[in-house]
């Protein structure tokens, strides 16, 4: 080391003894130290100055090295991970302030030559034997982020231990851990941080946002991706959603989360499911449901998959993000990964909730005298004080109905094993009497590190529900009960003196609407086991073998019986009953290699190849028997004349090649690509492999230097993705030519029943295929405080298959043909916000979507959907229109002269017929959107989720019966407005007998479909740690939940929501169809 110093000069010798030689000697020496002392207490006398809360410790040593100019240099990582809580020094030394800040970290510093070194401190690097006579102790404290908000699930870890935990919902947590050790505290989203245990209280801890969270790992298709380098549209659903609203089914937690998806409830019955459309309807005859991967295995059933086993849902809404699932991705792919075990203490979470639902909205029909009156005036006379009630057909059928659900999780592992194990049981009773649904679920997740190369897991799921179904949707038929509530005559009880059920006094035939669900039994036994196993194997560093086997079993046993003597049909037919069977199988097996690799720190490249096959069997039986003589024997085998036997068996295959590149180049240029090549054999021999590229490109503009250091910029990307997938949701033998029985012919002057061909054969029948175009903006501002996503689309597909009608001569009336096309094209706007942070905690997230749909070519036909009994169909699916737009007549309102409605006579011929008929709506919304909000303050939470579309049309088709005043139903409040007289102005026409020309199809049962729905609001409690830790409970939490709370819309009917039909060409119809409930749910969350 080299001093140099102005204080002191070297003496000189003159003397020639020793002596003095010495003398000389001591006194340069003395002199030396002297300047050394005082230049070192210049040195150290530097003063500094530093103001900071909850900074990175490099950051402070940066000023320090600012402001001194003095060099600091450190031993490899140990003040990376560092923040210091708060830092509020002025004008101290270097020694005080250095000694400040790193002796809370066990850290120490010497000074040396312009150069601060910054090193262990001997506590630190003890040996365990050393440091035998630390104390261990409970450390308790809180981790949260820079938003103030509590992070849940964090990872605390005695640093060079297994000893772990995680952090409660309120983000506390407590671990044991001696006086000496290292916390080491991450979550997902979040830079780690290590924070010393010696001489600390309560720790509060503040994690940074690892780039906006941009770093957070999300699932795609075959892996996983950080946020920041998605170039498709993906949206996520994290567990925390699920726990905001407490469900059963996983459709009801997704409703409105994501932009460009749009989740309905077709029908209020619990059993019932979601009708999901990922960017609009994509086909017309084949299905229209996204692909549902479920840890990795595709799948159709998500019903029995239990929402508090989830642990995210990535739903991929563009063909370059879908397209390497190729042939079953047009729809969209919704990616479930299921929650699995993290290292740390074993914890087990037990949760339950009960409450009540009861339909929404109630309808007015008319009453006992109300009825008779209209009876007595189209002529239905009968002798009316034989019937004395006044039954209101509402009370009997609809009921205030109990829910409960109970849930137990075990979660733990160490660094070698990891392990989730949940159970549930759920009974949810419907609001129409009798419905209900009992569903109980396991399932089980391990995860075992063998060695440093290979790794092993499985996941495994066993679900079995009931139900006991009611049939809805089907319009004035003898078996729609909701149509029965609303027609049947209030004039009559429930029963007969006999016990036997009631009719309609004019229509001995038409049984009251209790008939329909005591009359019968109609249940349904399910039983599902599916799964995974699968091996990592890490064949050299960057290179990684992934094996999986996939499995699915499902079998279901419907059983129904119709009394014998209560019912009028049971009577004719003395009694029926059915039982049918289906089971399918499934197994999948899928192998990919991976290579990772980083050069020269800034190119980043990522290959993946594989090959999958599947194959899936199905077999289905079914027999019904009548003529029972008793009650006594309620299956099959009690009945004497045995009808309608029936057998099917189905089986299909797949085999696929798969491959992704990715490449990004200074965390500036992305580039990704996919390819798969499926081979499916639903598909004609010559057309059975299909092709789907795509290919995605990205600018992260905020990395370029022009933005670099706005600070106000977190993150920017603009990007663009092409891709082309294909649709195989068809049957298993499409292509063949099909032998049907029924075809007789004549022999020796006799008729003989025989078969014949029905269809012919299409070797050249292909996929559907869709080609997506996707541009889109990603923004990230204000310190990670508002993000924006913003998306535009155009996906077309072509070679729709479709039924092409055929000329009588060939001996068929058609033929399944690739012949069509459909457009949709649409935006998306996903807006995130941390609108309060200290401590009023309030997050805002807002997803807006708009989808346009055309009809292309499709051989010049029209297809008619939506069939309305002794009326025709109402939906239409036309070239240059949108799908599904309502046909009928254009109604000019009643005619004051006659009382019959007026249809407008499009071709003046003086006659009104199906010449005269044209659009009278159209049930595509203009746009959807969803608006949730998520309040805290200190202990309590609060949130709620509205949901919404408008510019929509309903048919309400359930009027037609309502107010068609043409039979022996009862009737809408709305008739005691019917035309009476001449002259009369009034929207409702006259009452007549056996004549339909006033309730046709027409713009008169068209209403507004738009509405906003408060879908769900929950008011929550977390009670103190303070409290529970005297208890030896880790967490304790209560809630109040509300569904379905109101509803604002013009929709007259019971929601506008309804839809009677499942297929793609016929929706937004009410006939008739089950109503939704209105819930409110109280439960409680406890963890040890």
């Amino acid at each position: 080391m080299k001093i140099t110093s102005n204080y002191g000069k070297e003496g000189y010798c003159r003397y020639s003894s020793v002596r003095k030689i010495l003398i000389v000697m001591k006194l340069i020496t003395l002199f030396m130290v002297a300047a050394l002392c005082q230049v070192q207490a210049l040195t150290h006398a530097q003063l500094v100055t530093l103001k900071g809360k909850n900074a990175r410790l490099t950051d402070i040593l940066k000023e320090i090295k600012k402001q001194t100019k003095y060099d600091v240099i450190s031993e490899s990582g140990i003040v990376d991970r560092l923040r210091v809580e708060e830092v509020d020094l002025k004008r101290v030394t270097l020694d005080k302030g250095l000694s400040q800040l790193l002796t809370p970290f066990a850290l120490d510093f010497v000074i040396e030559d312009k150069a601060i070194v910054i090193r262990r401190s001997s506590v630190a690097k003890m040996t365990k034997t050393e440091n035998a006579t630390d104390v261990q102790t409970t450390v308790k404290g809180k981790v949260s982020g820079k938003d103030g908000q509590a992070i849940k699930g964090a990872t605390v870890q005695v640093k060079n231990t297994r000893e772990a935990t995680a952090t409660k919902d309120n983000g506390e947590f407590e671990i044991s851990a001696n006086s000496g050790d290292l916390l080491l505290i991450s979550s997902v989203g979040f830079v780690a941080q290590e924070v010393p245990v010696q001489g600390r209280g309560y720790l509060t801890v503040v994690l940074e946002v690892s780039n906006s969270a941009l770093d957070e790992v999300i699932v795609v298709g075959y892996g996983e991706q950080k946020r920041k380098d998605v170039l498709g549209a993906i949206s996520t659903v994290t567990s925390e959603d699920f726990d905001d609203r407490p469900s059963t089914n996983l459709g009801y937690s997704m409703e409105g989360k994501s932009a460009g998806v749009m989740i309905t409830r077709p029908s209020g019955k619990p059993q019932n499911g979601m009708s999901v459309r990922v960017r609009g309807t994509n086909s017309i005859t084949a299905g229209s449901n996204p692909l549902y991967i479920v840890d990795g295995v595709p799948t159709q059933l998500i019903y029995d998959i239990n929402p508090n086993d989830i642990e995210s849902v990535s739903v991929l809404k563009d063909a370059a993000s879908a397209a390497i699932y190729g042939a079953s991705g047009a729809n969209g792919v919704i990616l479930i990964t299921t929650k699995r075990g993290k290292e740390g203490t074993s914890r087990l979470k037990l949760s339950g909730y009960t409450g009540f639902s009861r339909i929404a909205k109630k309808m007015d029909v008319l009453d006992r005298d109300q009825y008779i009156s209209l009876m007595n005036e189209i002529g239905q006379v009968a002798d009316w004080s034989k019937y004395t009630a006044n039954t209101n057909w509402s009370d009997e059928v609809f009921r205030v109905a109990r829910l409960q659900n109970y849930q137990m999780t075990v979660e733990g592992g160490n660094a070698k094993t990891k392990y989730y194990l949940s159970g549930a049981y759920s009974n949810e009773n419907g609001v129409v009497k009798t419905n209900l649904i009992k569903r109980g679920t396991v399932k089980m997740n391990l995860d075992q590190k063998v060695n440093d190369w290979l790794s092993v897991g499985t996941s495994i799921s066993y679900a079995r529900w009931f139900d006991k179904n009611i049939i809805d949707n089907s319009g004035s038929g003898n078996a729609g009960v909701i149509m029965n509530v609303l027609t049947s005559s209030p004039v009559i009880g429930i029963y007969n003196e006999d016990g036997t059920f009631t009719a309609n006094p004019l229509r001995l035939s038409f049984n009251n609407p209790v008939a329909y669900i005591d009359g019968s039994v109609n249940g349904y036994n399910n039983n599902r086991f599916y799964g995974n196993i699968f091996a990592n194997i890490d064949l050299l560093k960057n290179l990684r073998f992934r094996s999986m086997f996939g499995y699915d079993n499902y079998n279901s046993k419907y059983n129904y019986f119709l009394d014998p003597f209560k019912t009028d049909w049971g009577r004719v037919n003395r009694g029926i009953a059915n039982l049918s069977n289906e089971q399918s199988e499934y197994w999948l097996s899928e192998n990919t290699l991976e290579y990772k690799q980083t050069f020269q720190e800034k190119h980043h490249l990522e290959v993946l190849g594989g090959v999958t096959t599947q194959r899936k069997y199905g077999e289905s039986s079914s027999i019904e028997s009548k003529g029972f003589n008793s009650t006594a024997v309620q299956t099959v085998n009690g009945g004497t004349i045995f009808t309608n036997p029936i057998t099917a068996k189905s089986q299909r295959s797949n085999i696929s090649v798969i491959g992704r590149v990715r490449y990004s180049f200074d965390d500036k240029y992305l580039l990704s690509s996919n390819f798969r090549a499926d081979a499916s054999s639903v598909f004609g021999p010559d057309n059975r492999w299909g092709y789907f590229p795509s290919f995605s490109a990205g600018w992260r503009l905020s990395q370029e230097n022009f933005l670099k250091d706005v600070s106000a910029i977190n993150d920017l990307k603009i990007r663009y993705s092409w891709g082309q997938v294909g649709n195989d949701a068809i049957g298993a033998y499409s292509w063949y030519g099909i032998v049907s029985p029924g075809i007789n012919m004549i022999q020796g002057g006799q008729v003989v029943a025989g078969t014949g061909p029905s269809t012919p054969e299409n070797t050249s029948l292909k996929w559907e295929a869709s080609t997506q175009n996707n541009l889109g903006l990603d923004v990230t501002i204000l310190d990670n405080r508002l993000t924006f996503a913003f998306d535009v689309y155009q996906k077309k597909t072509k070679n729709l298959l479709l039924n092409k009608p055929l000329a009588l001569s060939s001996g068929f009336t058609g033929a399944l043909q690739n012949i069509g096309d459909l457009e949709n094209k649409g935006l998306e706007l996903t807006i995130s916000s941390k609108n309060l942070k200290d401590k009023l905690i309030w997050n805002t997230d807002f997803n807006f979507s708009i989808n346009r749909n055309k009809v292309g070519y499709i051989g010049g036909q029209d297809i008619l959907d939506g069939y309305i009994p002794l009326r025709q169909e109402v939906s239409l699916i036309r070239e240059g229109l949108p799908l599904g737009v309502f046909w009928g007549y254009r109604s000019l309102g009643v005619d004051p002269a006659t009382g019959m409605m007026k249809y407008e006579d499009l071709n003046n011929d003086g006659s009104i017929d199906d010449a005269d008929k044209m659009i009278i709506g159209n049930p595509n919304p203009k746009f959807a959107f969803g608006l949730n909000n998520n309040f805290r303050y200190k202990n309590f939470g609060l949130s709620f989720f509205l949901q919404g579309i408008s510019g929509n049309d309903v048919f309400n088709a359930t009027r037609i019966e309502t107010e068609g005043m043409n039979d022996f139903k009862n009737q809408s409040v709305k008739v005691l407005n019917r035309w009476t007289a001449t002259g009369q102005q009034t929207d409702i026409p006259k009452a007549i007998y056996g004549d339909v020309t006033n309730s046709d199809i027409s713009s008169r049962f068209v209403e507004n479909g738009s509405y906003m729905r408060l879908k769900s609001a929950t008011l929550s409690y977390s009670f103190p740690t303070t409290l529970l830790s005297k208890l030896k409970i880790t967490e304790l939490s209560c809630y109040l939940t509300g569904e379905n709370i109101f509803t604002v819309t013009k929709y007259s009917g019971y929601d506008p929501e309804s839809s009677a039909y499942g297929n793609n060409g016929a929706f937004g119809i009410d006939f008739g169809t089950y109503p939704q409930a209105r819930q409110f749910i109280f439960g409680v969350n406890l963890t040890f």
